[in-house]
């Protein structure tokens, strides 16, 4: 037995106030990554944008200065500056008291996103340091902290003839991994608040460099602006139907428009915060697009009596909508805030959805019947891939193996141990089958590029022999019937050559990955691997380097003398011990996981990269030209 450690009173400890924070950022931030890092800012700009929500800030600016701190700006009334009945300043209250706030009382915001009073207090405490100036009954106030505490009172440091906020703050390098904040990591967030806020204009600024860069993001058209945004570059099947209703002290805002693709692009906001997971308003909208849809196809016989009704999938399909509700006392399911869990906002959002969508079919018939035919060609589509994947299980199930017969599969049969490499061309697949380590690691090679799946439907994506093989291989099944529980593999791992083709089939997998099973990037399961660019060889030693400026910094170690250099164009140019070693080998491999942070960024660039047009097309290109490194020619 172990040895009975001493355990009494005296080892329960208390961290008071920000103590906490600094102990497990984790809690309060998600994470101490660079995706924590970029919290800290939408912590701050949420609280200007509850005053632009109150109906007091029209402007937000924030601005990334030379040093990598953070400026957030607003002319809203500026936090109060009273004192308060504990004895200290309201402001410096707010920003050293966890759970303390304007937002619990219902006297200073109806509605807002900062629920739980603890985005200034958090901040403060995770920043090297933080100046609070606030602008207020014609004086200037201003109050200092290091590490979440105060190293100068609240002070009248000026006047002024504004009122608002300014809060600058520098994140502690001693909790980030990194303090480096990237400008289009802000830019999302930030365009996609204005959005949100009608009338809102939000600036940003990178202070950082030769250049200075400025955005600025003001949209009067609102979710309408939204949506042309996320379908540049589709083929609009309808015009953009907004709906905007207050019913029961529920806001409800759901701007929409069929496209001529084959996927769904939905997004929904609760009081400005993006519920990822959907909620009772998501569930609300489905309901109502799908009856309603049916009753005016039903009604103008664009639906016949012996046909079945379309489902949710087939009016879904090439639908771009954004639903943003604004909600007094929102619940929401777990600690992420990315489920609205209130009941009675499922039954306000379909009857303001129906009704609306009801009126905007019959004053636009024309576009009533595109949408209906659309749904009814889907609903036939899906019925031919239903058939197709019926067909396909007879077939495995007459079969000795289900699995493909080029998949070199491991032994290990615990899908959490496991990985499959999807290998380009028959000559990789050979060295990747011989150098692996055939425990635990498996080996697909795919021939040549498969289908760009951005242009084709589901029945037409499953004759494709190397899709198919994939979906056997993977075990999860595709598109509706997508299970991710029932994985074979644990981490799915693209291996191309370093190459224009490499890079084309890496687009063409993620695509597919993207469009038919995101739960696989939403779960961080898919991943790329980085052989190396070059072998540097002198005398009897070798090293593998993966970029040219790797390169150069390993010649100044080593000397530019009696070398040799080897540029590898393709996998297959390295034996299976020289591709185990650099690129498979978990002790010394480089693999770039794949995540999905901002779903309709990553909507909007697979339309770029592998839609029909061609001229948003060459835009990227030439706007992202000089980004390009290692072009292959």
């Amino acid at each position: 037995m172990a040895e009975q450690q001493h355990y009494d009173a005296g080892d329960i400890q208390v961290l008071e106030g920000l103590e906490a924070v600094r102990m497990r950022p984790g809690m309060y931030i998600g994470s101490t990554s660079a995706r924590g890092l970029h919290h800290l800012v939408y912590e701050i700009v949420d609280n200007s944008v509850d005053e632009a929500l109150a109906g007091y800030a029209s402007h937000i600016e924030v601005t990334i200065n030379e040093d990598n701190s953070i400026t957030v700006c607003d002319n809203g009334r500026g936090i109060p500056c009273g004192m308060h009945e504990t004895g200290i300043p309201a402001v410096e209250l707010v920003l050293t008291k966890l759970h303390a706030g304007g937002k619990f009382g219902g006297g200073g915001y109806k509605v807002s996103g900062g629920l739980h009073g603890v985005g200034s207090s958090v901040v403060n405490a995770l920043s090297d340091w933080m100046v609070v100036d606030v602008h207020q009954d014609g004086k200037i106030h201003e109050i200092k902290f290091e590490r979440g505490i105060k190293t100068s009172d609240l002070k009248v440091i000026g006047t002024c003839t504004d009122t608002g906020t300014q809060v600058r703050f520098k994140p502690d390098a001693t909790i980030f991994e990194t303090i480096v904040f990237d400008f289009n990591v802000l830019k999302t967030r930030l365009q996609e608040l204005a959005f949100l806020n009608k009338g809102l204009r939000i600036t940003l600024t990178d202070k950082r460099g030769d250049e200075e860069r400025q955005e600025s993001y003001h949209y009067e058209g609102g979710l309408v602006s939204f949506i042309k945004y996320m379908n540049e570059g589709k083929e609009p099947v309808s015009e953009i139907v907004n709906i905007e209703k207050t019913k029961d002290d529920v806001v409800v805002d759901v701007a929409l428009q069929y496209n001529d693709s084959y996927s769904e692009n939905l997004l929904s906001f609760v009081n400005n915060i993006n519920t990822v997971e959907g909620g009772t308003h998501v569930s609300g909208f489905r309901s109502a697009l799908t009856r309603t849809l049916n009753d005016y196809g039903r009604k103008n016989n664009l639906i016949k009596e012996n046909e079945a009704n379309l489902s949710g999938e087939d009016v879904r399909e090439g639908l771009t909508a954004v639903i943003s509700v604004k909600v007094l006392n929102p619940q929401f399911e777990g600690q992420t805030k990315t489920k609205l869990g209130n009941s009675e906002v499922k039954g306000i959002t379909d009857v303001v959805v129906s009704e609306g969508l009801r009126n905007y079919l019959e004053e636009h018939p024309a576009d009533a019947k595109k949408i209906i035919e659309k749904a009814t060609t889907a609903n036939r589509a899906r019925e031919a891939a239903r058939k197709a994947r019926e067909l396909t299980r007879r077939k495995n199930a007459l079969e000795v193996s289900s699995l493909p017969g080029k998949l070199a599969d491991c032994s290990e049969r615990d899908p959490e141990m496991t990985e499959i490499y999807l290998v380009e061309g028959d000559s990789a697949g050979g060295s990747a089958k011989q150098g692996r380590d055939r425990r635990y690691q498996a080996i697909l090679p795919l021939r040549g590029k498969i289908l760009n799946v951005e242009k084709a439907r589901l029945d037409k994506i499953l004759a494709n022999n190397e899709i198919r093989s994939m979906i056997t291989a993977f075990g999860t099944g595709i598109g509706e019937e997508f299970d991710l529980s029932k994985s074979r593999y644990h981490k799915i791992i693209i291996m191309t050559d370093a190459d224009v083709d490499g890079a084309h089939i890496r687009t063409l997998l993620l695509t597919f990955f993207y469009r038919y099973m995101k739960p696989l990037l939403e779960d961080g399961r898919v991943y790329i691997a980085q052989p190396p660019l070059y072998q540097i060889k002198k005398g009897k030693n070798h090293w593998y380097v993966y970029s040219d400026e790797e390169m150069t910094a390993k010649l100044d170690e080593v000397g530019r003398e009696n070398i040799t250099i080897q540029r590898y164009k393709g996998l297959g140019e390295m034996n299976p011990e020289q591709l185990w070693e650099t690129t498979m080998n978990p002790e010394n491999r480089t693999l770039l996981q794949v995540s999905l942070e901002e779903s309709y960024q990553a909507d909007k660039l697979f339309t770029v990269l592998m839609g029909d047009k061609v001229e948003p097309r060459r835009k990227f290109i030439e706007d992202n030209a000089k980004l390009v490194r290692n072009l292959d020619l």
